[in-house]
């Protein structure tokens, strides 16, 4: 009679201990990279608070101007919608924007519209490129910044001839206006440019740096004298700190997240994808089936086993290593009781012929050869002794 026996299967997919013990590095390590890319924004974030804020009383921060402002009757409001800046346009009104390129192209000429006619003045802070020519027709903003911090006034300009010196170094500007009044050259271009209105008494100030109007900065040259009399001319000065919402707010021509990101984040993230495909390059193996190679040296049987049975250990692999020594003590056993090769495998073919062998003592056949996997290393150990135990009986003549 002919029992079929069938064996439980083997798991080699790995546990959930072992995934955590594989991945815990790597996982660590995203973790630091977080916290250490959260910890640089808001560091960076701090950094920039308040910058050019008539509020702040930051070194980066603009209130001490505001103050001196307010000692000589000229009132102060923050805006930081476009809506609310050009309603603020007036003959009586000066209106700073402190940063024109956060401005979307439709906005610029919006704002334009808004103060071309409205007879007052309109400080523009390091408008650049982007911007410039927008919001001053006419106007061109050099690729290149000043070299130079630190500006002699160089022009007729009583605001500049009174402050001397000053820190407006920065964007350079070059203008098509006859009666503009270019001061503060740096190789021939304007760092401080007044343009006049086609009609009236307004007029448009451009200013190549912010410089003259933070904190840190006002007491140095002659920047406070300066900034008081470019600002102070009217007796209301409206202070518009466009934010990227504003920019993106109520407009066709919306931006995209990308388009607010500093051109310095893309590039970086950009070199970030060329080092990591170098990477992969370089340590990717080669494509294509495996090929058998012969090694250079001849090495010892047990250390190749030893090898091996380290790196089980250290995978903590029993179920493998299990499986590994039943399957070669199957294929031993197979031609001493009479049974095919390609049947080794098979309890059904195997099993009867080796219980012939066997005297009936020790441990079942089955459970040594087709039994589940050990639970510890001390299991594994017992197996293979009873393994080759099993082995010696049925070699013994």
């Amino acid at each position: 009679m002919t029992t079929e026996v069938t064996s439980p299967p083997t798991s080699a997919s790995p546990t959930a201990r072992q995934v955590w013990t594989r991945s815990r590095g790597v996982a660590l390590a995203l973790v630091l990279l977080v916290v250490a890319a959260v910890a640089i924004a808001v560091v960076r974030s701090d950094a920039r608070h308040g910058r050019l804020d008539p509020r702040s009383a930051a070194p980066s921060g603009s209130r001490a101007v505001a103050e001196l402002l307010a000692d000589r009757g000229v009132d102060t409001r923050v805006v930081t919608t476009l809506a609310e800046a050009a309603d603020a346009a007036g003959p009586d009104t000066t209106l700073l924007v402190a940063v024109p390129d956060l401005l979307t192209p439709r906005q610029q000429t919006r704002l334009r519209t808004a103060t071309e006619d409205s007879g007052g003045r309109t400080v523009l802070v390091a408008s650049g490129v982007a911007s410039v020519e927008r919001l001053v027709p006419g106007v061109m903003a050099d690729p290149a910044n000043s070299l130079d911090s630190t500006l002699e006034p160089d022009c007729d300009l009583p605001a500049a001839v009174r402050a001397g010196s000053a820190d407006t170094g920065g964007i350079r500007y070059s203008s098509a206006h006859p009666d503009a009044d270019e001061c503060y050259r740096s190789h021939r271009l304007a760092t401080l440019l007044l343009v006049p209105a086609p009609s009236g008494t307004g007029d448009t100030v451009l200013l190549g740096a912010p410089d003259i109007l933070l904190n840190d900065r006002l007491d140095e040259h002659g920047n406070a004298s300066l900034a008081l009399q470019l600002l102070g001319s009217r007796p209301h000065l409206v202070w518009y700190l466009p934010t990227p919402a504003d920019a993106t707010a109520g407009t066709e021509d919306e931006k995209s997240f990308f388009d607010l990101l500093p051109s310095g984040w893309l590039w970086g993230t950009l070199q970030l994808f060329v080092a990591a495909a170098l990477a992969a390059l370089w340590r990717a193996r080669r494509l294509g089936p495996l090929v058998p190679e012969k090694l250079p040296v001849a090495i010892r049987a047990s250390e190749t086993v030893e090898g091996r049975a380290r790196l089980y250990r250290k995978a903590d692999a029993r179920d493998r290593a299990a499986l590994a020594l039943r399957s070669a003590t199957r294929v031993r056993l197979a031609p001493l009781v009479g049974v095919p090769g390609t049947q080794a495998h098979a309890p059904e073919a195997l099993l009867p012929a080796l219980s012939a062998r066997l005297d009936g003592d020790g441990p079942s056949p089955h459970t040594l050869l087709f039994g589940p996997p050990p639970g510890d290393d001390a299991a594994l150990i017992r197996l293979a002794d009873q393994l080759d135990a099993l082995e010696r009986q049925v070699r013994r003549p």
